[in-house]
């Protein structure tokens, strides 16, 4: 039941039903890639709504280049819902290793150590994808027919929140790694992206409400 297929082509209830159970997998990590993914979808549903309508021919090119990007980002993005799944799966697989002697021992925090960096990797290029996604909201905010502005608004925001969620596991997974220069670089990392692309998004948001 874990496996990328299966995750991606669950309906919309059973994906909320599994993350609202008891399971540890889906969680938040997983919650964060699709929320990413749904801004990347609307910033897709922004240029298909303004490319071919004869308002908006001089930036068609744009649009229709920005479209392309989105749905790669989105396809990326909910390819990192197993992603995350499986860089949890693998932490706690780690955990669950015998101890009985010191090689099971060292043995057992080297998985960990393995796992946790794993489990940092992961959100960390969620939150590196939904920074694109914020740009491309922008572009769309910018240039995108009217009558679906909103849209792209609600892209800008749920790219943030999907980014500052993936952020939240960059933080609780870094101070438990062991390699310092690695766990800092990643945090380092995580805080520009917070900064940049945050402030993007409030732009993009900015964008929006001055043409409503």
């Amino acid at each position: 039941m874990r496996d990328k297929d299966v995750i991606t082509h669950q309906s919309v209830q059973e994906f909320l039903d599994r993350l609202a159970s008891s399971a540890a997998t889906p969680g938040g990590g997983s919650a964060a890639a699709i929320i990413g993914a749904m801004g990347a979808a609307l910033v897709s549903m922004v240029c298909n709504l303004t490319i071919g309508k004869k308002n908006y021919l001089e930036v068609e090119g744009e649009m229709t280049a920005v479209l392309c990007e989105a749905e790669n980002l989105r396809a990326r993005l909910t390819g990192m819902i197993a992603e995350d799944i499986a860089a949890f799966d693998m932490l706690m697989a780690a955990y669950a290793l015998p101890k009985a002697t010191d090689e099971q021992t060292a043995a057992c925090g080297a998985a960990i150590q393995a796992g946790l960096e794993q489990a940092t990797d992961v959100p960390l290029a969620c939150a590196r994808v939904c920074a694109a996604v914020i740009d491309l909201a922008h572009r769309a905010a910018k240039k995108g027919n009217r009558n679906v502005i909103s849209d792209a608004g609600v892209a800008a925001l749920a790219a943030q929140a999907a980014l500052r969620s993936a952020a939240l596991n960059v933080y609780i997974n870094a101070p438990g790694i062991k390699d310092r220069e690695f766990a800092e670089a990643c945090v380092a990392e995580i805080e520009t992206l917070l900064r940049d692309a945050v402030a993007r998004s409030e732009a993009a948001f900015a964008i929006v409400m001055g043409k409503l």
